[in-house]
């Protein structure tokens, strides 16, 4: 092993994904850990150190064979300081992630957003093949996004560059959402959104195949949504058309602000694969300027679960250069 690879932490709500990687960006090892939301933060830091340390020694590895951590955690934070102001889904708030886990594990740490990280892994190694201008979507629990331009990723004054599950979507029936506002873009084109259009259509007694599986699991999913419209089920196919005429003209305004050369759709949604894409393009298409048009890819992202962890080991390479 040389002695400048990397370690990539991605925290998210259930798991904290690790894993060490080369320079040139190969996963050595991967693993995750349950995320103990008990105590805070300080659990959770304490949870990394010691996995870290007891993986290194398990497969041999020097602490000095690593030169550098990545961290990705969900929320709003000043990367500079590496302070987390608020992370809703893992309950932290006004806390000094990058200190803390730096005096932990005795490694720099260098810290961003999940979104912007999962973004970075998918330019660097993923369906974003190091093109210049990229624009990344996430469509999750939440909805989260991603810029890569002139080959930078971009963060903005504060760090809440890309904050695209937060655009102001929907005027006329506005749910709410977890941010405080109304008609945000996450509540229409999450997996959380489309399950809730779809027990909200259950339990307005809509004739659909939806309601039995409602009733045999007490829910449904956004792929149970998807799998109804395969077989021509009206409502779900009436949920999909305002879901992807949303995300497609929300996506339309964003490319001509960006005029990327790839948008790349991740997220549990985008294991509907050419489901989802091909309608969406052609929702794009018919409301972006046809000169953006005529330049962008869409494309699947292809990392998966290593996305977060790979954009964190290549924030680390370049902060250590």
């Amino acid at each position: 092993m040389a002695e400048h690879d990397l370690i990539g932490v991605d925290i998210g709500g259930t798991t904290v994904k690790m894993a060490f990687i080369t320079y040139t960006g190969d996963i050595i090892d991967k693993w995750e850990i349950p995320t103990d939301k008990s105590d805070g933060a300080s659990n959770v830091v304490a949870d990394i150190a010691s996995s870290i340390q007891s993986k290194q020694q398990e497969n041999g590895y020097n602490a000095n064979d690593f030169v550098a951590i990545g961290v990705g955690a969900p929320g709003f934070m000043d990367i500079q300081r590496g302070f987390v102001y608020e992370a809703v889904n893992v309950g932290w708030k006004d806390y000094p992630l990058g200190e803390r886990l730096r005096e932990a594990t005795g490694y720099p740490v260098f810290l961003e957003n999940d979104a912007n990280l999962a973004a970075l892994g998918e330019f660097w190694k993923g369906s974003g093949s190091q093109t210049t201008n990229m624009l990344a979507v996430t469509l999750g629990t939440g909805v989260g996004g991603g810029i890569i331009a002139n080959g930078q990723l971009l963060h903005g004054t504060n760090g809440t560059v890309a904050e695209i599950g937060h655009m102001t979507v929907e005027m006329n029936n506005p749910m709410p959402c977890n941010c405080g506002k109304m008609g945000c873009l996450e509540t229409v084109a999450s997996a959380t959104a489309i399950a809730k259009l779809a027990k909200q259509a259950v339990e307005e007694g809509k004739t659909t195949s939806l309601a039995l599986l409602m009733k045999e699991n007490g829910f449904v999913t956004a792929k149970d949504v998807f799998d109804a419209a395969d077989q021509d089920d009206k409502v779900a196919n009436e949920i999909l058309e305002y879901v992807i005429n949303t995300l497609g003209v929300s996506i339309a305004n964003l490319a001509i602000a960006l005029n990327p050369a790839k948008i790349v759709i991740g997220g549990g949604v985008s294991k509907a694969g050419n489901r989802l894409l091909t309608p969406l393009r052609k929702v794009f298409d018919q409301h972006a300027l046809t000169r953006t048009s005529d330049v962008v890819e869409f494309v699947i992202a292809s990392l998966g679960n290593d996305a977060g962890v790979l954009g964190a080991a290549y924030l680390a390479k370049n902060a250590v250069k």
